[in-house]
């Protein structure tokens, strides 16, 4: 429970520990760095997909569970997707007055980082122990260039520095509550880990393959954004190995 709360915590804060970097920032950054961030996100969290997450749900279900849990990931967020104004925080060409839309493109990202809560919370009531920390870690490293993007956003809307930061942390606090609520879930009833798992597992593949790869594809980047997702790969893999 200890452990769980740890990480849990960890990774809804990571949010705004990627927003600090604005406090020090003179200038934009460029949309090239912006796309090895998204990328080296994108391959973190696919190897802790493939290699953490469906393995232990397989091992803890089968092929059915897997299968049932992984489409309600993908479709939980494609339903958000469709329900939930989203913003192209990336590639934005011009700004978005903040009194007309910035609200709501803040509560469309903080209701998009629910699944992620549940995936961590999901993961720790994993038999195996180790699941839940690679998890959390895994997101935390997703979250702290979301994090960062999110405050250069509020920045280029004329918000402040202190302002921006806080509101990007902001975003990222529902993942506390959500994890909470996947762990007990999981936890009263063991029957739905395999399916929490894929669930998990679904959720994060969605997120890569529809936001995180073609947003760092976005600015003639595809082959530099191509080895950040490598790195990040094996990067997880390497962390996977040797936890």
């Amino acid at each position: 429970m200890n452990e769980m709360l740890v990480g849990s915590i960890l990774s809804a804060l990571s949010t705004g520990m990627g927003a600090i970097p604005i406090l020090f920032l003179s200038r934009s950054l460029t949309h090239r760095w912006r796309d090895i961030l998204l990328a080296f996100s994108a391959g973190i969290m696919m190897a802790a997909s493939m290699l953490s997450l469906i393995p232990e749900s397989l091992a803890n279900g089968n092929f059915l569970s897997l299968a049932v849990g992984l489409f309600l990931g993908v479709i939980v967020l494609t339903v958000l997707e469709k329900t939930v104004p989203h913003i192209d925080l990336e590639h934005s060409k011009k700004g978005i007055a903040f009194d007309e839309k910035a609200l709501l493109i803040i509560a469309a990202i903080t209701l998009h980082n629910i699944p992620e809560g549940l995936s961590v919370g999901v993961s720790y009531a994993s038999q195996k122990a180790d699941t839940g920390s690679l998890i959390a870690l895994a997101i935390g490293f997703q979250n702290a260039p979301e994090g960062f993007l999110v405050a250069l956003f509020l920045l280029n809307q004329n918000i402040s520095k202190w302002r921006a930061l806080f509101i990007a942390t902001f975003t990222g606090s529902i993942e506390l509550i959500a994890s909470l609520l996947g762990f007990y879930l999981t936890s009263i009833i063991q029957s739905l880990v395999p399916y929490g798992l894929a669930f998990a597992a679904g959720a994060m593949l969605f997120i890569i393959y529809k936001e995180l790869i073609p947003e760092s594809h976005g600015d003639g980047n595809e082959r530099t954004a191509t080895y950040a997702f490598i790195l990040g790969l094996l990067f997880m893999i390497f962390l996977i190995e040797t936890w």
